[in-house]
């Protein structure tokens, strides 16, 4: 009996990378080339695939590697799985408060296949409170308006 394989569509490529958020419980995953650009970060990084499904990781800098607030670990997957460290988030990494041997710039690290990323408890905390990119314009909200003073009683009563 011949065996023959169906046809593949030529918009699958192939690849489809899952990114497993620990702290949150969350694994997405999406096709490789298909993924909405968020302006944030390198295309397919783990902060433009976190922010496409709703996951808010903050990156004040806008995703520039220009600071480290979107700094990550990763746990497993990094070595063959994202894209090797260039040597500016090397130098921006180093400053980051947490740093460990399995740090990365979820706005550098391009996601190449699955990949299982924890949050340091700082950055956790802000997803768990509903924060916001700063970049987002509503991240911060507005203030809130001051309470009227009761008015003053009139003399003599």
């Amino acid at each position: 009996m011949e065996r023959t394989s169906m046809p593949v569509p030529a918009s699958y490529n192939e690849v489809v990378p899952k990114v497993t958020f620990l702290d949150i419980g969350r694994t997405v995953e999406f096709e490789s080339g298909k993924l909405p650009y968020q302006e944030h970060g390198k295309p397919e990084s783990i902060l433009d695939v976190a922010l496409n499904f709703g996951i808010q990781l903050e990156h004040a800098c806008g995703g520039s590697c220009a600071c480290t607030t979107c700094h990550v670990h990763m746990k497993t997957g990094a070595e063959v799985n994202l894209s090797p460290m260039e040597e500016d988030e090397l130098d921006r990494v180093e400053t980051a408060g947490d740093l460990t041997l399995e740090s990365r710039l979820g706005c550098q690290a391009i996601v190449k296949g699955d990949v299982v990323v924890k949050m340091p408890a700082w950055n956790r905390n802000y997803v768990s409170e509903g924060g916001g990119s700063l970049n987002l314009g509503d991240a911060i909200p507005p203030p809130k308006p001051p309470e009227s003073p009761e008015p003053p009683e009139p003399p003599g009563q």
